[in-house]
């Protein structure tokens, strides 16, 4: 005979990312930070925008690429910031923080291509989320594909469903 006691079932690493996720979701919608009246009015014709990702992948290529095609007057600032792994939410928070500083941008993107759970966990994280919540600056987030939603989508004043997307909404 045998007997046992479970305290706690989940499926995999996977299920436990999730469930914190959602668990953290609760919590910041509950203090209002996905509510729509805190969202600021993007800039219809901006004149100088911030791209945070990573200069390795090829999202800053595609989105410069058609604000140049569409858009030849901006302005754009590209800041390099690791978007995956230990060093992303430092890195992110630290591009949020001088470009609010200096305040002579218009609009932010945030972007990464797509990838798993655990590849978009910094975005989910909670210090990132308040510190695009606090922008000054309008913020438009591009992370993943259109069915990744991470926290930081939901906390930014738009959610491009993919890196492209965000470009062709800043510039009409």
């Amino acid at each position: 005979k045998m007997q046992f006691i479970v305290s706690n079932i989940h499926i995999g690493h996977e299920g436990l990312l999730w469930s914190k996720y959602l668990k953290l979701k609760n919590k910041l919608e509950k203090e209002g930070l996905f509510d729509f009246k805190y969202k600021k009015k993007l800039p219809y014709i901006p004149s100088k925008i911030a791209l945070i990702s990573s200069r390795k992948g090829s999202v800053i290529h595609d989105i410069v690429s058609i604000l140049s095609r569409r858009a030849p007057y901006l302005d754009i600032i590209v800041e390099n910031s690791s978007v995956q792994g230990e060093k992303a939410v430092d890195s992110i928070v630290k591009c949020l923080e001088k470009i609010n500083c200096n305040k002579d941008v218009d609009l932010i993107i945030i972007a990464r291509g797509g990838g798993s759970l655990e590849d978009m966990m910094p975005f989910n994280d909670e210090f990132l989320v308040r510190q695009i919540f606090n922008s000054s600056i309008p913020i438009i987030t591009a992370i993943g594909h259109e069915t990744d939603f991470t926290l930081s989508d939901f906390a930014a004043d738009r959610r491009a469903s993919t890196p492209s997307e965000a470009a062709e909404i800043c510039s009409p």
